[in-house]
């Protein structure tokens, strides 16, 4: 195990284009889900641990900003790997700067909608208009490690173990039906009138929050 590390560490990594793109399916997914993961986590503790809010606006359990910021810190840091502190920093940096664009964003074109808002929030210091706060800018760092350096790699070690037909159907499956649902939900509900994740859920007596 310490020497397959030792290898994506150090040694070059040269995919075909087809696979290549399955290994960015791969971490769409998995990170649309971290993400998912954690704000349900953290907003059951911002409640008060009261009551569990369905975080993002799809049905299935994902969310697209962490899916854009985990594909925005591979391409900034991957090349430097072998410096810890530097995928940290970069990453914490620039996930920063995408998340205060996008809820700036949504807040001034959406006609005040906010999706998070850090101004209510607990551990919001550093908060800065309410859509960035130290705290999260930290949690994003943190979860770069964990990207550069767990799920890439264990992206490229499934790559290389599987059969590549096989390997190529599972992740553009995957990434299509999260795509399908997001879509859906952002777009396609919106303009043929049809029932949003939200709308289902909340009859179904789920807490939604912004959404």
């Amino acid at each position: 195990m310490k020497e397959k590390y030792k290898q994506y560490i150090n040694q070059d990594h040269s995919f075909d284009k087809a696979t290549m793109l399955g290994i960015f399916c791969l971490i769409i997914v998995i990170a649309g889900i971290f993400g998912f993961v954690y704000e349900f986590i953290f907003y059951y503790f911002n409640s008060g641990m009261t009551k569990f809010y369905w975080r993002g606006g799809n049905f299935l359990p994902w969310i697209n900003i962490y899916a854009i910021g985990a594909i925005l810190i591979f391409f900034l840091t991957y090349r430097k790997r072998k410096n810890p502190l530097f995928v940290f920093l970069v990453s914490m940096i620039s996930t920063g700067i995408l998340e205060y664009i996008a809820g700036w964003g949504m807040f001034h074109f959406g006609n005040g909608f906010r999706c998070w808002d850090y101004n209510n929030e607990i551990l919001n210091f550093g908060n800065i208009n309410g859509f960035v706060c130290l705290r999260s800018v930290l949690i994003f760092g943190i979860s770069s490690l964990l990207l550069i350096y767990v799920i890439v790699p264990f992206c490229f070690s499934l790559a290389k173990k599987m059969n590549r037909k096989k390997f190529l159907i599972l992740s553009y499956s995957l990434c299509a039906i999260f795509l399908f649902d997001e879509f859906y939900n952002l777009i396609f509900a919106r303009l043929l009138s049809l029932p949003r994740a939200s709308d289902i859920y909340k009859s179904l007596g789920f807490s939604y929050m912004n959404f």
